[in-house]
């Protein structure tokens, strides 16, 4: 396949998939720091039957996003020379989880 477009999906309301800079590590850990304060465990929250994480990871998960559409140019995904695919997980214990991939085009 030459050119398309590939959704990434993730099917789940936990974890979320983002499209960020794939160089240096720390953009990592900032994500993770800013969310954290954003929405931080163990907050005033109605919604804690799995866990004190729970609730926390919705609401990033509602910040961000479960669906991605990637172009497919000349047989390779479009992304910027510094951007990846990330699999943003909200949950504190490590969750398995399921993505699906759709690719249409010729």
């Amino acid at each position: 396949m030459q050119t398309g477009l590939l959704t990434v999906f993730c099917r789940h309301t936990s974890a979320s998939l983002l499209i960020q800079e794939n160089a240096d590590p720390t953009v990592r850990v900032d994500l993770t720091a800013y969310f954290n304060r954003l929405a931080p465990e163990n907050g005033p929250y109605a919604h804690d039957s799995e866990g004190s994480d729970d609730m926390p990871a919705h609401l990033k998960t509602a910040l961000t996003q479960v669906q991605l559409s990637i172009p497919l140019v000349d047989g390779r995904l479009a992304l910027g020379t510094w951007q990846g695919i990330y699999l943003f997980e909200h949950r504190v214990r490590p969750h398995r989880r399921q993505i699906v991939l759709h690719l249409i085009g010729e």
